[in-house]
């Protein structure tokens, strides 16, 4: 069993080798997406508000960005008040699926930016490579089944490699190449593999889930085209965002959903106090009527059942900021240790190979 596992372990490497290189690289960047951002964009991403300042009512952002913007209607808004990082609003350009990315200081209304597409700037366009290689729904089940591989080559090291926990720390410097190149490639593919195994599931879930949601709601894409606002124009979205916060102990909201697409209310998405380091910052939810608003369904994840605080979990676990700067940093280096695992196994593969090879040619000469 070990051999036949061995044979489908190379095999499997061999063929997603190319796409989870670009899927490692981009996500060891991306860990750090919000700070690159800062740093190339500061214009963009950074308000200065002292703590007493207060935001601005999300109406008046919301009204200021669509007077400037009339061809466009509302999809998200991601909110901060942390009193250095920018709102962002989401618009969609009417009759069209285009998506935009506008940012927005909270603080004083002004907006920051021109409306630009969601693969715009560097670390957008690498976030759209890293979960669809630029190819939408298509890329996106690529992905789906280079995770799935992944994760059996994961699972599949470990299972192979189980009697290396013995000498872990035994690498032989002195040793031939292959043998170097082998002690390499077990080192890093025990250690690493916990956390890549971890991504790996993770970003399946993500791409499952992804994909499920373009098969079912967007079928008719006609459907999804936007023409005109889909919620009542006299709801307060600063007097339901004020709500949530009564609805629900310590919410702060982090995101607001808008009724983009037929069947959508409107939803904000957000954290509590929680003595649960998985919880992520956008586990809790409150939804409202987009005709109406009122008050359609909540979820605390404080008192939520515990598949969805386990799936919640799922993105603080993808990220690695589960213990702040030092596991995000711990995830950035192992998710560049493919490309180690990458070329050792390949010339471990190689070596292999041509010994196979030679070995047919010595018995072909000896007949």
């Amino acid at each position: 069993m070990r051999k036949s596992l061995f044979k489908w372990h190379s095999y499997g490497a061999l063929i997603a080798m190319l796409p989870l290189l670009v899927i490692s690289i981009t996500g060891s960047i991306l860990v750090f997406k919000v700070e690159i951002d800062s740093l190339l964009r500061p214009a963009h991403m950074i308000v200065d508000a002292t703590p007493s300042t207060s935001r601005v009512s999300l109406d008046t952002l919301m009204n200021t960005l669509l007077v400037a913007n009339p061809e466009f209607e509302l999809g998200g808004w991601e909110i901060f008040d942390d009193k250095s990082r920018s709102d962002a609003g989401y618009i969609i350009r009417r009759g069209t699926e285009d998506w935009s990315k506008v940012y927005i200081n909270q603080y004083s209304g002004q907006l920051l930016s021109e409306p630009q597409s969601l693969e715009h700037y560097l670390t957008d366009w690498l976030l759209e490579l890293h979960y669809t290689f630029l190819f939408h729904v298509a890329g996106t089940s690529v992905a789906l089944v280079v995770g799935i591989i992944m994760l059996f080559l994961g699972i599949s090291g470990m299972i192979i490699y189980r009697r290396f926990w013995a000498k872990l720390f035994t690498l032989r410097f002195k040793a031939v190449r292959r043998i170097l190149f082998s002690d390499i490639h077990k080192f890093i593919g025990i250690l690493s593999s916990p956390v890549l195994i971890i991504i790996a599931l993770t970003g399946v879930y993500w791409n499952f889930i992804s994909i499920q949601h373009e098969l079912t709601e967007h079928a008719n894409s006609e459907q999804t085209y936007v023409t005109a606002p889909r919620h009542n124009p006299e709801i307060s979205f600063e007097a339901l965002m004020q709500q949530t916060e009564v609805e629900m102990t310590s919410y702060k909201a982090g995101y607001l959903t808008m009724p983009f697409e037929a069947g959508r209310d409107i939803t904000f998405y957000g954290k509590v106090d929680s003595s649960n380091p998985f919880n992520s910052e956008y586990a809790s939810f409150v939804s409202f009527d987009r005709t109406t608003g009122l008050l359609l369904a909540k979820q605390d994840i404080r008192q939520a059942d515990t598949l969805s605080v386990f799936l919640d979990s799922f993105r603080k676990l993808h990220f690695g900021y589960i213990g702040g700067l030092f596991t995000r940093i711990i995830w950035c280096i192992v998710g560049l240790m493919p490309m180690i695992l990458a070329f050792t196994g390949l010339y471990l593969y190689w070596y292999r190979r041509k010994k196979r090879v030679k070995s047919i040619h010595n018995r072909h000469q000896q007949r």
